[in-house]
C-alpha cells in the first residue's frame, strides 16, 4: 500500500495490487457479453422455484430485440425506464436491453407502495415501466406506457412477447451512438443523507467497477460460477455485483424472488450454487434455525458466502464457520454512489491475500481512499478513524436533479464522501467503525429516519419525534420512534406502530415506540439521536 508524499498533507491509500485496464469504447451490455459466442447454450439465469431458465443465447437475442422495440416505441438516449419486478429470469435481459437502446435502467422495489413507486417514477422523469401481472395494479395509474411480463395479456398494457416480436420486425433504427460517458443506470438510494435520490451512473462507472471487483477471477473460472440471485436486482449490488458480474464471467444466476429458508437451502443444493451473496440475518438463520437440520448439508457445493449490506457480528461469524467449515465468509464494502470499494478475499494463487476477520477488506485496484477528520476535513494517517472518502472512475456523476446534495457528497477534487467512519491498518485492511449518516440498516434495507419522522409528524397527536436505530439480533438494526405525544392524546404504542405501517413498505415499519417528554436537539437544531439511542438502551438493560 502506498501513501502520497506529505507535501500536500494528504494521506492517500491505494490498492496493494496493480492497476487493471478499463476498456474504452464499449457500452456496459457489450462489455458484459464479451466472448459470449462460446457459451450460447449455457444457462445465464434460472428461477429457483419455477425452474424457468434463460440461456446466454436468449440473453443476446432478447437484449437486441428489446432494445430495438424500445427504440421503435420512442425511447431515446438518456431516457429512464423504471423496472418494478422481483428477481426473475428475464431481469438481466431487461436491464441490458434498456441500456442497449441508450436508455437508463432504474430498478424499483416491487414491495414498495404505489406512492413510493410514484415518487421514483416522477422524480426520474421516466418514460415507461416494465413490470409483471402481480405488480401491474401498482403502476397502471401512473400515466406511462407499461410493459408486462408473462403470458397473460392485460388490456391497456404492452405484452412482453408481443413487444419482442415487434422488435424482430422493426428494422435497424438509426440509433444514436451510445458513449461510455452516457448514463445507463439510475438506482435510488437514501445517499449519505435522508431522503431517496436518483444516483446517476454511466456505462464507464459500472465497467470500471466490474474491472476492479473481478480483478482476481482466473480464466478457468469462466463459465463455472453459480451465483445465488437473492439480493434484490433493483439494488445496485443485485444488478451489477450479481447479474452483470456473473454474466461477465458466463456463470449462472439462480434467481430467488423472495427469501424462505427451505427454498433457499433447496436452491443451494439443487442448483449447486458456489457463491451466495446474502445479508447477515440469513447467516443468523443458517446458524440458529432447526430447519437447517432437515437438509443434507454434505450435498452443498457452496464455496463462499458474501455479506455486504451490513456489518457481520464477530460471534455470528464464528458460529457460521463452525457449522459450515468448508464455506468461506467474505465481506465487502460499497455504496450505490460508487458500487464496490473493498473486498476481503483475493486469489491466494496470484499472491493476493485474505483480509483480517471483521474487516471489510482491502482497497480494490484503481481506487484511491483517504480518511478525513469530519470536523476539519484533514486527511488522517493509518490506524486513525475518520470519514472514508473514495476517488476513482466508479464515482457517480451526481444525484439526479439535485446539485445541492451532489456538492455535499462529491468535493471539488472528485472525492466521494461516504458518511462512514473507518480506518486502515498497517496491512491495508479497512475497518468500518460507525456511520456519520443516520440511515438505519434493517435486514440490509436502508431506512431513512427522516422519512419516518415526516410521516409520524402528520399524526395529529404527535408533537415531536425522532427515529433512532436499535441493535437487533435478527435484523441488524430496527427503527425505533421516540415520540412526544400531546398530553390529551389517548394513543398507545400500538396505534403509532399501525399508523406508520399503513404508510410505508414493510421493511420501513417502526418496530418500537418510546414515549418521551422532549427530543434533545443540538444548537443547530439537529436531533441528537445517539443520546436518545443510548438512553433507550440503558432503560432496556434495567
Amino acid at each position: 500500500m502506498e501513501c502520497t508524499t506529505q507535501e500536500d498533507n494528504e494521506y492517500i491509500f491505494r490498492s496493494l495490487y496493480p492497476s487493471v485496464p478499463i476498456p474504452e469504447k464499449l457500452t456496459l451490455p457489450e462489455f458484459v457479453l464479451q466472448g459470449v459466442e462460446e457459451y450460447t447454450e449455457n444457462v445465464a439465469f434460472v428461477e429457483a422455484v419455477t425452474g424457468k431458465a434463460v440461456t446466454y443465447g436468449d440473453v443476446v437475442r432478447d437484449t437486441k430485440r428489446l432494445a430495438k422495440a424500445l427504440t421503435s416505441l420512442g425511447l431515446r438516449k438518456g431516457q429512464v425506464m423504471v423496472v418494478v419486478l422481483p428477481n426473475v429470469a428475464e431481469y438481466g435481459i431487461i436491464a441490458l436491453g434498456i441500456m442497449s437502446a441508450g436508455g437508463v435502467f432504474s430498478g424499483a422495489n416491487p414491495t414498495a407502495l404505489v406512492s413510493e413507486i410514484k415518487k421514483q417514477v416522477e422524480s426520474s422523469g421516466a418514460k415507461g415501466i416494465i413490470t409483471d401481472a402481480t405488480n401491474y395494479e401498482k403502476v397502471k395509474t401512473l400515466g406511462l406506457p407499461v410493459i408486462v411480463l408473462g403470458e397473460e395479456k392485460i388490456e391497456g398494457a404492452v405484452n412482453w412477447k408481443d413487444l419482442l416480436e415487434a422488435g424482430d420486425k422493426s428494422g435497424d433504427n438509426d440509433k444514436e451512438e451510445i458513449l461510455q460517458t452516457d448514463l445507463c443506470a439510475l438506482p435510488f438510494s437514501s445517499g449519505t443523507t435522508g431522503l431517496q435520490k436518483g444516483v446517476m451512473l454511466t456505462h464507464r462507472n459500472l465497467i470500471a467497477n466490474l474491472c476492479s471487483t473481478l480483478f482476481s477471477v482466473r480464466p478457468e473460472m469462466i463459465g463455472q460460477i453459480v451465483t445465488l440471485g437473492l439480493i434484490p436486482f433493483f439494488h445496485i449490488y443485485g444488478i451489477v455485483g450479481i447479474c452483470c458480474a456473473t454474466m461477465k464471467n458466463k456463470g449462472k444466476v439462480v434467481a430467488m424472488s423472495r427469501y424462505d429458508l427451505r427454498i433457499f437451502l433447496n436452491a443451494l443444493i439443487v442448483h449447486e450454487v458456489s457463491f451466495a451473496p446474502i445479508v447477515p440475518p440469513i447467516i443468523l438463520n443458517l446458524v440458529k434455525n432447526p430447519i437447517v437440520d432437515e437438509f443434507d448439508l454434505s450435498k452443498l457445493k457452496l464455496q463462499s458466502v458474501m455479506t455486504a449490506a451490513a456489518p457481520l457480528a464477530p460471534e455470528l461469524l464464528t458460529a457460521f464457520e463452525a457449522k459450515f467449515p468448508k464455506v468461506q465468509v467474505q465481506e465487502a464494502y460499497g455504496l450505490t454512489e460508487h458500487s464496490c470499494i473493498t473486498l476481503t478475499h483475493g486469489d491466494p494463487e496470484k499472491g493476493q491475500g485474505i483480509a483480517k476477520r471483521n474487516s471489510v477488506g482491502f482497497i480494490l485496484p484503481n481506487l484511491e481512499v483517504k480518511f478525513i477528520d469530519p470536523d476539519t476535513g484533514r486527511s488522517l494517517p493509518k490506524n486513525t478513524s475518520g470519514e472514508l472518502c473514495v476517488r476513482s472512475q466508479c464515482v457517480m456523476q451526481g444525484y439526479f436533479m439535485n446539485k445541492e446534495e451532489t456538492e455535499k457528497t462529491i468535493d471539488e477534487q472528485g472525492w466521494l464522501h461516504t458518511g462512514d467512519i473507518g480506518y486502515i491498518d498497517d496491512d491495508g485492511d479497512i475497518f468500518i467503525v460507525d456511520r456519520i449518516k443516520e440511515l438505519i440498516k434493517y435486514k440490509g434495507f436502508q431506512v431513512a429516519p427522516a422519512e419516518l419522522e415526516a410521516i409520524l409528524l402528520t399524526h395529529p397527536s404527535v408533537e415531536d419525534v425522532a427515529v433512532v436505530p436499535l441493535p437487533d439480533e435478527e435484523a441488524g438494526e430496527i427503527p425505533a420512534a421516540c415520540v412526544v405525544i400531546n398530553p390529551k392524546a389517548t394513543e398507545k404504542e400500538e396505534d403509532i406502530l399501525n399508523f406508520v405501517a399503513a404508510n410505508v413498505a414493510h421493511y420501513k415499519k417502526v418496530r418500537a415506540v418510546h414515549f418521551v417528554d422532549s427530543i434533545p436537539k443540538s444548537l443547530s437544531g439537529k436531533i441528537m439521536r445517539r443520546l436518545l439511542r443510548d438512553k433507550i438502551l440503558s432503560i432496556n438493560k434495567k
